[in-house]
């Protein structure tokens, strides 16, 4: 492979930077910048300089050689003064070496996945770790970094090619009498993988939400304080208010972290029948939004019926508290009378909807496990009918182990890397 270079911290001033190299050339090309030389686990500070002997910096120096290092090759790293000057400086001296090249978005990472220190599902986590806004997408993020999710289908995997190597010694000795009967510990083996893949992927949807974000629509007839609440939760004026009925006609998103999760509040259109065109059409979205929201809060009378139909874990508060002579089952949003048991009451709903979180993260993962699920289910269904179809079986178990190796990216996943990788920067 080509010998590659790039800023792998982010870009603007900082108190330091670092800088990249990885490949066969990393320590030749790092021994041109240094003014003494350097070995393959040299650790230390060395005056860095250009072609012409020019003075560019003292920088930390750090060598990991092959494979122990982060691609699996030689690596170099140079943690400079973070000035934007130093770093363009030091960029200019390493692009003015030969056989060195500028790395591509996420090509450190792609060496690390193609020389096996990273599979596809640990490369996953690692974005969505550089993407973490709260603590739950961090804790998330790190268990498929680990390699969670890696090691569950390596153990599927492993049962299955147990089931399928004893079915097809069967298949083998189908005019022989077999001394053991197989069936048994080949039912118990796929029951096991099938019921692990159930619970895996129902809590794909809640660990997409914790790595997406969570939505909570704020919903209600106009003017009700639908938007003055979304103010106070927010902190800032997010939504225009008025007296006038009507003056929310999109929908107006708000992220924040409450206790750790992620959460999109929206503020929707108020419901009401209109002859604005307009406003129609925001009355129509927010009822799409509403509906696809993971929780809503109502704002309404205690008398008012809904033109949304509430679902579990739903909200329903009156508006307007401070013009109550009774606070109890009400908010406003104008005092922040019940914002706070408001907030409580959202993270404790979805604080617990998250214990429902599996280790897989994506709708790719989802994908995957139902596939090997459909196969699994297959391959149970044809046991039953008797030995002679036990090559079909034995089929059915090899596409489910395909899928599995497709999750972690062993097999078929080419047309999908340069999608995952263009979004990484271009030092990762």
């Amino acid at each position: 492979m080509d010998t590659i270079f790039a800023l792998a911290s982010a870009q603007g001033k900082a108190g330091v930077s670092v800088i990249r190299i990885s490949g066969p050339l990393a320590l030749k090309a790092a021994n041109c910048l240094c003014a003494r030389p350097i070995g393959p686990k040299a650790r230390g500070l060395r005056v860095l300089q250009d072609a012409e002997g020019n003075h560019l910096d003292e920088a930390l120096v750090l060598c990991f050689a092959a494979p122990a290092s982060f691609t699996g090759e030689d690596v170099v790293e140079f943690q400079v003064h973070g000035s934007t000057a130093v770093v363009s400086a030091v960029l200019d001296a390493l692009a003015g070496t030969a056989e060195l090249r500028l790395a591509e978005p996420g090509e450190f990472t792609r060496r690390a996945l193609e020389n096996g220190k990273l599979d596809l599902a640990q490369v996953e986590g690692l974005a969505d770790l550089i993407d973490a806004e709260t603590e739950a997408q961090r804790k998330q993020a790190q268990v498929v970094l680990a390699g969670g999710l890696g090691h569950l289908a390596e153990r599927w995997r492993a049962d299955l090619i147990r089931a399928a190597s004893l079915i097809e010694v069967t298949i083998d000795f189908a005019d022989e009498d077999v001394p053991v009967d197989v069936t048994p510990e080949v039912t118990a083996l796929l029951q096991g993988v099938v019921k692990d893949l159930q619970r895996e992927t129902e809590g794909v949807k809640i660990a997409e939400r914790i790595r997406d974000g969570f939505e909570v629509a704020i919903i209600g007839a106009p003017n009700v304080g639908k938007s003055t609440l979304l103010n106070a939760l927010a902190g800032r004026e997010a939504a225009i208010t008025s007296e006038f009925a009507g003056t929310t006609r999109d929908v107006i998103e708000v992220r924040m972290d409450l206790a750790g999760l992620p959460v999109t509040l929206l503020d929707t259109a108020g419901l009401r029948d209109t002859d604005d065109h307009v406003e129609g059409i925001g009355i129509e979205l927010a009822r799409k939004r509403a509906d696809l929201a993971d929780l809503r809060v109502f704002l309404a009378e205690p008398e008012e019926s809904l033109e949304i139909e509430m679902r579990p874990g739903d909200i329903r508060l009156a508006p307007k508290a401070d013009q109550r002579n009774s606070h109890e089952g009400s908010i406003s949003g104008k005092t922040g009378q019940g914002v706070d048991a408001l907030v409580n009451h959202v993270s404790e709903v979805l604080r617990e909807r998250s214990t429902q979180v599996g280790i897989a993260t994506r709708a790719r993962h989802r994908d995957m496990m139902v596939q090997a699920l459909n196969s699994l289910c297959a391959a149970q269904a044809v046991l039953q009918r008797g030995s002679e179809f036990y090559d079909i079986a034995a089929e059915d178990m090899r596409s489910a182990i395909r899928a599995l190796e497709m999750l972690v990216g062993r097999v078929g996943v080419e047309n999908l890397l340069d999608e995952i990788f263009s979004s990484f920067c271009l030092g990762k």
